[in-house]
């Protein structure tokens, strides 16, 4: 049973994977910060696939965070074996952290 920090990282232009569920159920919130000085949009999806998420798997899709300012998505439930899948325009200007609970 995990709780606290999930999952960090820096963004890519390609989807990625920045936490796996392990536990059902969980309970997270997953905050991504512009951590620049210009606008970069992001895509944001709980995914079955690592790396492809599916059009209805997006909660936030090229979703414009403005410099230095963060998009936060809490009480996300995701059973066992989803991903969080996150993008941006701009390589390493999203900073991803997921935090919450492991049942």
């Amino acid at each position: 049973m995990a709780s606290g920090t999930l999952g960090q990282g820096l963004a890519t232009t390609s989807a990625a994977s920045y936490y796996t569920v392990a536990a059902t159920p969980s309970v997270f919130n997953v905050a991504l910060t512009n951590i620049t000085g210009f606008p970069v949009a992001v895509n944001l999806s709980i995914s079955a696939s690592a790396t492809v998420p599916t059009t209805s798997e997006y909660l936030e899709f090229q979703t414009v965070i403005p410099p230095n300012s963060v998009l936060e998505r809490g009480g996300i439930v995701a059973t066992t074996g989803k991903f969080v899948v996150v993008s941006a325009t701009t390589a390493s200007a999203i900073s991803i952290n997921v935090y919450g609970y492991e049942g």
